[in-house]
């Protein structure tokens, strides 16, 4: 695609947080009805975040987590139904990668449900070997008292 008007940018201070939510909610059926608190959370603990900027409009968006030299997982990978087919996903994949916190990273992971082959275009392989899951309690004060007795170290 070449069009002077797609920016990228890698400035999370520059991401309207409401443009975000309905990006991914019409982008991304794993990604519906996320809290624009807990996409907060999510950018400020990832690094890098790459969006996609057409003007002012927000039109693709990605983050990753990395210990920055072993190993990284690339999430949320979105681009807006008008603008794909485009190379811009690809495009989306590739900055992420060439970011100074992963270029130098051993393994980089990610999960997805129906974008296989777009994936192994750029160059991810499947992996069947590590591939668990822990579902976490999302709140501790749905257990029993009993089962949440913490002990104090003493002073």
């Amino acid at each position: 695609m070449n069009n002077p008007q797609i920016q990228f940018s890698d400035r999370k201070s520059e991401i309207d947080l409401y443009q975000l939510q309905e990006l991914l909610n019409i982008s991304a059926f794993w990604a519906k009805g996320r809290s624009i608190e807990d996409l907060s959370i999510a950018i400020a603990n990832s690094e890098p975040v790459i969006c996609v900027w057409d003007s002012q409009r927000l039109i693709g968006f990605a983050r990753a987590t990395s210990d920055g030299i072993y190993r990284a997982t690339i999430w949320d990978v979105v681009i807006h139904p008008e603008y794909r087919n485009s190379g811009l996903g690809s495009n989306l994949v590739e900055t992420v990668l060439s970011h100074p916190r992963m270029r130098w990273v051993e393994r980089v992971y990610l999960m997805t449900t129906h974008q296989q082959e777009f994936y192994k275009k750029i160059g991810f392989q499947p992996n069947t070997t590590t591939t668990m899951v822990l579902h976490n309690l999302a709140n501790l004060s749905l257990l029993p008292d009993t089962e949440v007795e913490l002990e104090q170290s003493p002073k």
